[in-house]
């Protein structure tokens, strides 16, 4: 998923039910108070905000409660994310647009802070990404930048490369360094069912001078849409629905993965306050037990016979 045209196509579906089965397992309101909490927010009614990557609205609405609506800008690629958020009445004052986070729409120096969750994964040029972030941020500005870690365990480790970006720890650090960011802080972040404090990071940096970040080179004349041809025809297309089915398939047995990690979490001794799960996470839970089940008796039946 780590191509604009695959992931927009993934979340095309994946936007149905994302605020039901992803956020409340992998992006929790916990996760969220903790990482936009190492940013200042002092004078909220003078901060321009621009959230990227801002999806079906989840980090805003953490962000409109420091800052008012009304002074927040949400960019993302998806505009069936954006629907989702469009219609939250919390985000009802804010600015929607469509645009790439590895060519923002706006010019040098235009925001007071910059918001980035869940959205490096999907992003070919994470270094591009973070000098737009630079460049669009005003002097003394900070940018914040919340992505996963690349996980220890090698069968996580093996689907989530099969599904898109998970930067080892030290590229965030990379990233914001190179840019040119300057009082780099960052905390770790993850949701109450995992054990490794290591899950997640939440990173930012405050911006020393105005423009463009010295390290970054000429900007594209355009952006890279979803839409866009890519070599030939059939080809393109055939690769590009390979893309889909094989990332999304890694993708989504993450939510099973994450289902029975949340479930079997005090047995592991992992501490925490465990949420209760909702009425769309226990089906998925049930008819894993219940796809279980079928196969098991099948093989007790074979043996038998």
């Amino acid at each position: 998923m780590q191509h604009k045209r695959e992931a927009f196509w993934f979340y095309r579906y994946l936007s149905n039910f994302y605020d039901k089965l992803v956020n409340p397992l992998f992006w929790t309101e916990p996760m969220r108070e903790k990482a936009l909490d190492i940013v200042d927010w002092s004078e909220p009614d003078k901060l321009k905000v621009l959230d990227v990557g801002s999806g079906t609205g989840f980090t805003t609405q953490g962000i409109v409660q420091r800052v008012p609506a009304r002074n927040v800008i949400c960019l993302d690629q998806s505009p069936q994310q954006m629907e989702r958020a469009m219609v939250k009445p919390e985000l009802e004052n804010c600015r929607f647009r469509l645009g790439d986070a590895e060519h923002l729409p706006f010019p040098d120096d235009t925001f007071d802070r910059y918001v980035s969750a869940g959205s490096i994964e999907y992003w070919p040029d994470p270094q591009q990404g973070i000098f737009e972030a630079y460049r669009v941020v005003k002097e003394g500005g900070q940018a914040l930048m919340i992505g996963p870690i690349e996980p220890v365990n090698p069968v996580s480790k093996f689907i989530a490369n099969a599904w898109m970006l998970f930067p080892p720890e030290n590229d965030y650090h990379l990233y914001f360094q190179t840019a040119g960011f300057t009082d780099i802080d960052w905390v770790y972040v993850r949701p109450q069912w995992q054990a490794n404090e290591r899950y997640g990071i939440a990173i930012v940096g405050t911006k020393p001078a105005p423009g463009p970040s010295a390290k970054a080179g000429p900007r594209r004349s355009r952006a890279l849409t979803a839409h866009e041809p890519e070599g030939g025809w059939l080809g393109r297309n055939l690769l590009l629905t390979g893309r889909v089915l094989v990332g999304s398939t890694a993708g989504f047995l993450f939510i099973p993965m994450a289902l029975l990690a949340h479930v079997t979490a005090p047995l592991r001794g992992v501490e925490g306050e465990q949420q209760p799960l909702n009425k769309e996470q226990k089906a998925v839970l049930y008819g894993l037990g219940a796809v279980a089940v079928f196969f098991i008796g099948r093989a007790i039946l074979r043996r038998r016979r």
